[in-house]
């Protein structure tokens, strides 16, 4: 049956009727039980149904009432979680990768209800911060689970895309391009592009913080997080933290025989030490400007070459359903710099 936006599917055998929820209602049915929409990268479902089985296993189990909603591109995982939204559910879960899980969040920012994750991509970036587990099933008990609790992060926005991890320009999109074998070999696709891409020069960037001085760097990458993990768990950010309502910035300029292993051996180490081949800083907004055209990526998923990129913060606009042990959540907020100083 296609859903009312006309982008999801319900998948045939999961209970699904239009507009289930009605208005005041809270998101639940007449018999009471709490209602979860599952958004299901089409990915995973086809040849077999066990992901959509797996969902409606999972909510019988923990007396949840579901639709499950099988969506095909990033556009449609939007309408569809923002359509649940309002419709009433009392939870959005995204079942597949940072693609799945970045439409779901723009979908649900600002609405006030929560989004789970059952990951199951290849980076995996954002569920990787919250401590969500990596197991589908356990996964799925961390969502519905009622004693699961709900915290809310920043979600930031890169020349009007929405994500919740990391975008940037330079060798991270490179790198991005060149995983086509992700799917064979995980993240380990990408360190193959990475150690394929060291030799890319770098180019003039000219990086605005906030109010700051513009600053100008040879580098072969400039990100900015709100989240700081790489693909198999890394981190590039340390300090950055997805409550602070702040985005934490890495410049990566290696030179040198040596410039590449010192930089790793930071990074696989979560060192804080930086120097001119390894710099961060914070800032509530951040413009890129390039001296020549770059690959961009946005969580991981290409958008089009250009020459600028523009990050914003939108702090607490999203709330996600954590494991109570959360580590990337603290109770306090981390402490502010001002803007465009040095971590």
């Amino acid at each position: 049956m296609a859903h009312d936006s006309g982008v999801a599917l319900g998948y045939r055998g999961a209970r699904r009727r239009t507009a289930r929820f009605p208005a005041g209602r809270a998101g639940t049915l007449d018999d009471g039980m709490p209602g979860v929409a599952f958004v299901v990268n089409g990915s995973l479902v086809r040849g077999s149904g066990h992901f959509v089985a797996l969902c409606r296993e999972g909510a019988a189990r923990h007396g949840w009432d579901c639709d499950v909603l099988v969506t095909e591109k990033a556009e449609a995982g939007i309408a569809a979680a923002n359509g649940a939204a309002l419709d009433g559910v009392d939870i959005v879960v995204a079942v597949g990768g940072d693609g799945t899980v970045r439409g779901c969040a723009e979908g649900l920012a600002g609405t006030g209800v929560p989004l789970g994750i059952v990951p199951h991509g290849t980076a995996n970036l954002l569920a990787r911060s919250l401590g969500v587990p990596v197991h589908p099933r356990a996964a799925l008990s961390a969502a519905l689970d009622p004693r699961a609790s709900d915290r809310t992060i920043d979600l930031a926005v890169a020349d009007d895309v929405p994500f919740t991890a990391m975008a940037g320009m330079g060798l991270d999109a490179a790198v991005v391009a060149g995983t086509k074998l992700k799917h064979q070999f995980g993240w380990l696709a990408y360190a193959m592009s990475g150690a394929v891409h060291l030799a890319v020069p770098p180019v003039r960037f000219t990086i605005s913080l906030d109010d700051g001085p513009p600053i100008e760097r040879m580098a072969r990458s400039v990100v900015a997080g709100n989240s700081g993990l790489l693909p198999g768990g890394f981190s590039l950010l340390p300090d950055a933290r997805l409550d602070d309502g702040m985005l934490d910035v890495g410049v990566l300029a290696p030179y040198g025989p040596f410039g590449w292993p010192r930089v790793a051996t930071r990074v696989l180490t979560n060192s804080r030490h930086q120097d001119r081949m390894l710099e961060r800083f914070q800032a509530r907004k951040i413009e890129i400007t390039a001296s020549a055209t770059l690959p961009r990526e946005v969580d991981g998923e290409l958008v089009e070459a250009g020459r600028r990129l523009t990050i914003s913060v939108r702090p607490a606009a999203l709330r996600v359903r954590v494991p109570a042990s959360a580590p990337a959540l603290r109770a306090g907020r981390a402490p502010a710099l001002s803007p465009g100083q040095p971590r």
